[in-house]
C-alpha cells in the first residue's frame, strides 16, 4: 500500500475505496460508506490499518456534504460523482469511528514513522469530527 501524506485520502486504499462508489446508486454508495464506518466501530480491541483508512475516507465524505463544514474534497481525490445526500445518523458513526481510529489498538495511529507526519494526521481527522458535530446553538 502506498501512502504519499497525512489527508484522508492520501493512499491507494482510499483512492480504491473512493473508486468503489464510481456508478453506484445513491442507496449503494450510503451502504458502502455505512459498512466502512461499522467495520471500525464493531472492531475488537485492534483496529485494523485498512478498515481505518476506509473509515477516515468515509468520514471525510461524510463531512464534506455538510454545509459550511470547512471540509472540503479535491475534485481529484473525491468520487466523481456527486454524493447523495446522507442520512443524518451517517454523522454519529463517522465520529464515533474517527474515535477509534485515534484510540490504542489502532494500526492508523500507531503506524506513522515521522512522528511530525502522526501530528498531523491525528490534526486532519480531529478537523473532521469537529466537521461532524452538531452545532451547539440550541
Amino acid at each position: 500500500m502506498g501512502t504519499w501524506g497525512t489527508g484522508p485520502f492520501d493512499s491507494d486504499l482510499a483512492a480504491d475505496f473512493v473508486d468503489e462508489l464510481e456508478g453506484l446508486s445513491p442507496q449503494k454508495v450510503i451502504d458502502v460508506l455505512e459498512r466502512a464506518l461499522q467495520r471500525v466501530t464493531d472492531s475488537g480491541a485492534r483496529v485494523d490499518g485498512g478498515d481505518g483508512v476506509e473509515a477516515v475516507a468515509a468520514a471525510a465524505l461524510v463531512a464534506c456534504t455538510i454545509p459550511d463544514s470547512g471540509i472540503v474534497i479535491d475534485p481529484d481525490d473525491g468520487p466523481r460523482e456527486p454524493l447523495p445526500e446522507l442520512p443524518f445518523p451517517l454523522r454519529r458513526s463517522a465520529v464515533l469511528a474517527l474515535h477509534r481510529v485515534l484510540q490504542d489498538g489502532s494500526e492508523m495511529a500507531a503506524g506513522w514513522v515521522d512522528s511530525a507526519d502522526a501530528v498531523q494526521w491525528r490534526h486532519e481527522v480531529q478537523q473532521i469530527m469537529e466537521a461532524l458535530a452538531p452545532p451547539i446553538d440550541q
